[in-house]
């Protein structure tokens, strides 16, 4: 079984030694003329990689979908974000790793984040515009009816696999390209975000975190869950300072930490 996994990256950063397996993508890669950076890009072929600011690493997920079918098995995972090997700690998961999960599997997804007090509708609403998320449910409900109780099911629990990461067998990442990409480009659409700001402006890739339990959800997808592992410094105390900020409707300014 070969296995390909993107690995999501806007700037030159260490990546896994088993270039074989990873696939190292420059996203963004049309308006990034930076020198030294000798990754893949995601410009080459059909892609959309002017939209990487709204759409995040999705956009590498678009290039392999539309330009690379030489893999059994495709993977997106982020620069600083991995799914952790069994055998090695402080490494990726490797090709035989891969290949012996999916034995018994059809997709490798993150350990689910926990919200606890919050649902996944609420969490998102304290974090972003409540507008995409509801203009979502409407085009899930409008051309994607079928969809629409396990849209609303995610929306209510309080756990999701997020972070756009996965490693799937090459039919369902088809599978799962066609759907999200498709509701999403409906959705654009329907929504102006001309005046959002930079950080709001990233909405589609946000939404297409949640999408991928929609999807598992209504398909019934098999998957197994595997821990996964930040490189870099993680900044927890700000994360947890800026969503208590949100939820109870704080305003914030710059804080240095």
């Amino acid at each position: 079984m070969d296995a390909k996994v993107l690995v999501a990256a806007h700037k030159v950063f260490p990546m896994p030694a088993d270039k074989k397996t990873y696939l190292p993508v420059l996203v963004g890669a049309v308006k990034n003329f930076k020198q030294g950076i000798k990754f893949q890009r995601d410009d080459n072929g059909k892609n959309i990689s002017k939209k990487n600011p709204h759409y995040n690493e999705l956009t590498a997920m678009y290039w392999a979908w539309k330009n690379f079918d030489t893999s059994d098995v495709i993977g997106l995972v982020q620069y600083r974000r991995f799914f952790k090997s069994y055998e090695d700690e402080n490494g990726p998961l490797t090709d035989e790793e891969i290949a012996d999960i999916l034995k018994t599997t059809d997709i490798i997804l993150p350990t689910k984040r926990h919200y606890y007090i919050e649902t996944n509708y609420s969490h998102y609403i304290h974090a972003h515009k409540s507008d995409p998320l509801d203009k979502l449910r409407y085009v899930i409900a409008t051309y994607y009816p079928d969809y629409l109780d396990s849209f609303d099911k995610v929306m209510h629990r309080c756990s999701a696999h997020m972070f756009n990461m996965f490693i799937m067998k090459k039919q369902f990442f088809d599978q799962y390209a066609q759907f999200l990409f498709n509701v999403l480009d409906i959705l654009e659409h329907q929504l102006d975000i001309s005046n959002y700001s930079q950080q709001d402006s990233r909405v589609y890739g946000y939404l297409g975190e949640l999408l991928m339990d929609v999807w598992v959800e209504k398909n019934r997808v098999r998957y197994t869950e595997v821990r996964w592992y930040e490189v870099g410094p993680k900044h927890l105390l700000k994360k947890y300072f800026y969503f208590f900020c949100r939820k109870f409707g704080l305003e914030v300014g710059k804080t240095h930490f």
